[in-house]
């Protein structure tokens, strides 16, 4: 029989990291976002939310390594996505092409790991500017790419601060 052990102390700490990174992830991207565009204020707290799970790591060396791939890999997706809409307006095949233009990218850039979320922030780069054409697309992917950073650097952020976790404890043995 498998026994749970849901209420562990480590459990209970990575449990909590990770709704304070969602909240405080949630609450800085949105608050910046919408000092720039109020009608994307929701999704930059939730692009930066996206970011800051997504980089969440037990350790902090890992975070730290986990939110510099993601950063680059958000800058590479957000690129791609700009250049292509000052040139084209959105087509699902442009979107397909961008895509795979993007992973092609993160390939070279030895990110492999982030080129899913790099296809996904080109994806939702163009899919904004189809919901709001009058944004720029060089405005519209330079808040992505902060709204990534903010979740990141949330997250890298609450693993230094988080107190007595088992990842801490295993860090400072190592010395």
């Amino acid at each position: 029989m498998v026994r749970l052990r849901l209420w562990n102390r480590d459990n209970l700490i990575v449990a909590a990291r990770t709704a304070v990174v969602c909240l405080f992830s949630y609450l800085a991207g949105s608050e910046f976002t919408s000092r720039f565009h109020a009608g994307t204020t929701i999704l930059g707290g939730v692009w930066s939310v996206v970011s800051g799970i997504v980089v969440l790591q037990a350790t902090l060396q890992d975070t730290r390594g986990s939110a510099m791939l993601r950063v680059l890999g958000t800058l590479i997706g957000a690129t791609v996505a700009a250049i292509y809409l000052a040139l084209f307006p959105f087509d699902p095949l442009g979107m397909a092409i961008c895509v795979g233009v993007t992973v092609l990218f993160c390939q070279a850039a030895r990110v492999p790991d982030h080129a899913r979320l790099a296809a996904v922030t080109v994806v939702i780069v163009l899919a904004v500017s189809v919901a709001v054409p009058t944004m720029s697309p060089a405005e519209n992917a330079l808040l992505r790419f902060i709204e990534s950073c903010i979740g990141a650097g949330i997250a890298t952020v609450a693993v230094l601060l988080t107190p007595g976790s088992r990842a801490r404890r295993e860090e400072a043995s190592r010395g």
